[in-house]
């Protein structure tokens, strides 16, 4: 689809990734779709940045092995310079240590290269409609969703006036996160609260909504600080 028959409100994408074999497929994969518009398309990190910060664009697809600087620090200086632009990570290898990293730069969504175009095109769309589809992975994964809880809990207080800006969990948030902490399944947390595992499933969703408000990681370490939730106990 031509430029000129994009619609205003389209959602505008950067993409960076060093093969350009793998760009030539996304470009051809999101140009069929009516409400999305590519602004550029760069090879390295560092032009990654520069042109998410020129452009401001809505959504920046990167892959996570770029030249010059990695997707993930890309990631950590597009999202402390422009924390609106959503962030579509794309990875060859699923590691669950890469996980970690790009759920700690504050990336959205976390794929597959092979993932089907089918997939991208919907995270994309959720993405720019504000969702953090990354913790469906992270969460999916008991040891990963620890370790995150546990690096948050040990990072320093932040200022005076941070509270402002948090949405505290409801009851039953604060039990199934907690729980989560604790190293649950999804699973094993529905056993416990006597509860579907999907009905876990939409509890999480809620919860990282709120706690990505406006920082992931100074949400999650307030709700500890403030007793909502619990860290991982020890010596078991």
């Amino acid at each position: 689809m031509r430029l000129a028959d994009k619609p205003e409100k389209a959602i505008r994408i950067v993409l960076a990734d060093a093969s350009r074999l793998t760009t030539l497929g996304i470009v051809q994969v999101l140009e069929k779709e009516a409400d999305m518009e590519i602004l550029a398309v760069v090879t390295d990190g560092e032009d990654a940045v520069a042109k998410t910060i020129e452009l401001e664009p809505d959504i920046l697809i990167i892959e996570v092995d770029l030249p010059q600087l990695t997707g993930i620090k890309a990631t950590q200086r597009v999202r402390r310079e422009l924390p609106h632009v959503g962030v579509v990570i794309l990875t060859a290898l699923e590691e669950e240590q890469t996980l970690f990293d790009a759920i700690r730069a504050g990336a959205a969504a976390y794929l597959n290269k092979d993932c089907d175009p089918k997939e991208l095109v919907e995270s994309i769309r959720k993405v720019r409609s504000g969702q953090f589809i990354i913790n469906e992975k992270i969460f999916a994964k008991p040891a990963v969703a620890t370790k995150v809880l546990a690096e948050f809990r040990e990072l320093s207080v932040y200022g005076p006036g941070s509270s402002h800006v948090f949405a505290p969990l409801s009851p039953r948030e604060v039990q199934i996160l907690d729980n989560i902490a604790q190293g649950m399944t999804n699973k094993e947390v529905a056993y416990t609260l006597a509860i579907s595992e999907q009905t876990v499933k939409n509890h999480m969703s809620s919860i990282l909504r709120k706690l990505s408000v406006n920082d992931r990681t100074q949400a999650v370490v307030y709700a500890m600080r403030q007793g909502w939730i619990k860290g991982p106990e020890l010596g078991n």
